[in-house]
């Protein structure tokens, strides 16, 4: 889906992103702010969560003649790598605080 916009409609990369990333948020107000059911908007934030990091992924990637940013796959995949490594951290060290000042 994410390469199908960005490609075959002429969305770009960017755009393409941007479309996903935009459900994404709105599958995250209706779960919070509009009470949606949680199972529905788990699923279908998960679902968009595919393109969406496709997309991400071109827009780094892909040279910059071809509307990307220019980065190379191999950047992009340590960016990729570091972010998660980094978000997994936070969550051991959010939880690591909560053990110890239950204590």
């Amino acid at each position: 889906m994410g390469d199908g916009l960005a490609e075959g409609i002429d969305l770009g990369y960017y755009g393409a992103a941007l479309f996903f990333g935009t459900r994404i948020l709105i599958t995250a107000g209706a779960c919070f702010i509009f009470k949606a059911n949680r199972v529905f908007c788990f699923w279908a934030a998960y679902i968009l969560t595919r393109p969406f990091g496709a997309a991400c992924g071109d827009l780094l990637s892909q040279p910059v003649d071809n509307g990307g940013v220019g980065l190379g796959a191999n950047m992009t995949s340590l960016i990729f790598g570091l972010a998660i490594m980094l978000m997994i951290a936070g969550l051991v060290v959010s939880d690591w605080r909560k053990r110890v000042g239950a204590k």
